[in-house]
């Protein structure tokens, strides 16, 4: 294991850009982005000692104690360069989504087919029977989720809070970004909005979701990567490969709903092909976003070679 604790404070803050930056896209995780800076194994300890010895020295009064102990300073930097490329990068992405849908699809698009082909390279490998199941059983409950309509329990202020406590699990799981979670919920685009407007009530529930999803999923996650570490990847190779039914560009509208707002919404969508979308609306900017999709290949690529250098050079 990588010795961090002289990872300085500006090194703490930029790795928790990243990842910001990371769980913005719906196509790179946060945890990824953490497990190649270096920080991935500090990152699981310090939110696991959230226990309750943390407990006892909260209502004890000794602060200096629970700070040392939660590893305090580096959870702060890291959550403040989260914060500072989520709110940043959301009002862009929010922009692109009313003004050039297609090819941000495109983008992210080519971002999970690269990371899904990496993610088994690198940390599944060699075929076998139960890894093949458990890539196709992820790769199904993805795309049946995907095609499925969306989900009515999403709505409301509850809806927020969950899907901030589900959406919090895949920000510190290697291979699966927060954003697609919410993309499968149906929750992407409000949240998105939410944060671009400065909702404070819907960014105070989702906020307080985040925390009591990732005190419960970091235990579990511990257990499962150090006892099924390649199935888990394998699984989760599966869901990126099942997301890739939901991130298709062109889409197809088959049910709409009247939300609450008195506004059509969208309730389900089928990928059709570029030619078929463009019948409907005219435009299927095939080569904008052949170029886009080929764009997210080549960043994680170009990350994954530049982290690939870092690995090798601390060997």
């Amino acid at each position: 294991m990588t010795d961090t604790s002289s990872i300085n404070a500006m090194g703490v803050f930029l790795r928790g850009v990243a990842m910001g930056a990371a769980d913005v896209v719906p196509g790179v995780s946060g945890g990824t982005i953490a497990l190649i800076t270096g920080i991935y194994d500090r990152l699981l300890a310090s939110i696991s000692s959230v226990d309750a010895k943390a407990l006892t020295l909260l209502l004890s009064g000794r602060w200096r104690n629970l700070w040392q102990h939660i590893d305090g300073r580096f959870l702060l930097l890291l959550l403040l360069g989260i914060s500072s490329s989520v709110l940043l990068l959301a009002n862009i992405i929010h922009r692109l989504l009313e003004t050039y849908p297609l090819p941000l699809w495109s983008f992210f698009f080519g971002l999970v087919f690269m990371s899904a082909w990496l993610l088994w390279r690198d940390e599944v490998g060699e075929f076998t029977l139960p890894l093949g199941a458990g890539f196709l059983v992820g790769t199904v409950i993805a795309a049946a989720i995907g095609l499925a309509p969306g989900l009515s329990f999403i709505e409301g202020n509850f809806g927020f809070f969950l899907a901030g406590a589900l959406a919090i699990c895949a920000m510190i799981l290697p291979g699966i970004s927060g954003s697609f979670i919410l993309l499968l919920l149906g929750m992407y685009g409000p949240v998105i909005t939410a944060i671009s407007s400065l909702d404070v009530v819907v960014m105070g529930l989702f906020g307080m979701g985040c925390i009591v999803g990732l005190l419960i999923f970091s235990r579990v996650l511990n257990w499962v990567l150090a006892h099924k570490r390649r199935m888990s990847m394998a699984v989760l190779t599966g869901f990126l490969v099942g997301s890739l039914v939901t991130l298709w560009p062109w889409q197809k509208a088959v049910s709409t709903v009247i939300d609450r707002h008195g506004d059509s919404r969208v309730l389900q969508t089928l990928p059709v092909l570029p030619t078929d979308y463009a019948a409907i609306h005219a435009d299927h900017q095939l080569s904008l976003c052949l170029l886009a999709a080929t764009l997210g290949v080549v960043l994680i690529g170009l990350m994954h070679r530049h982290a690939s250098r870092r690995s090798a050079g601390a060997q």
